[in-house]
């Protein structure tokens, strides 16, 4: 969240009403550091992996709190998703792609979840975004955004990130990322160039 409120001042002789203050009726929103837009795509079986672009849908972009809740409250639950489909999370500017400029020298910690042991689904993947928006990675500039997939037998998710060549700096990131979301499975890091031909992993 962003270091400067000074755009979401309590109601008073200011005038400015938050959404504390009144959640109809509020003037003044929290700002973020960053602004972040919320991809979709369902490829679905009978898809050309070249063409998986063309399935993929830039739903909208926010930059503050309140905004952020108005979207997470009007979406469909990552529950209640069909299987093949993906919520892509990532700072204004950078496509959720291996070829995004921001993306293709980085690579992504990942966890998968049994979809029938898995019933806190929805929260994992809220604290997965809190942690993105909210600046909760002290590496807060190597964080390029977050993803959630839905398969038949599990869902993923993951977080990208900028580089892939500094071990130290991507398992701060993991540990950080496993304590907000309090997940005590394992989480694998892999860059994106590796993770068709099966190279270096790191585990949290």
């Amino acid at each position: 969240m962003a270091q400067n409120d000074s755009l979401a001042v309590p109601t008073g002789d200011s005038g400015y009403i938050t959404v504390f203050n009144d959640p109809v009726n509020f003037n003044a929103k929290h700002p973020l550091n960053n602004s972040w837009t919320l991809w979709f795509d369902n490829p679905g079986k009978k898809s050309n992996p070249n063409n998986w672009e063309q399935t993929l849908k830039e739903l909208i972009t926010f930059d503050t709190v309140e905004d952020f809740w108005g979207v997470y409250n009007n979406i469909m639950k990552t529950c209640d998703l069909s299987v093949n489909s993906n919520y892509h999370l990532f700072k204004q500017g950078i496509k959720p792609m291996w070829e995004d400029s921001a993306n293709k020298q980085g690579g992504k910690w990942s966890i998968q979840l049994n979809r029938r042991a898995m019933t806190d689904i929805d929260n994992i993947w809220l604290y997965t975004m809190l942690a993105c928006i909210g600046e909760a990675f002290e590496q807060e500039s190597e964080v390029c955004g977050a993803v959630v997939s839905v398969r038949k037998a599990i869902f993923r998710i993951s977080l990208w990130t900028r580089s892939s060549d500094n071990q130290d700096l991507a398992m701060s990131i993991g540990r950080t990322l496993k304590s907000q979301i309090g997940l005590d499975g394992t989480f694998e890091f892999q860059p994106h160039h590796d993770t068709k031909t099966g190279g270096k992993t790191w585990t949290v």
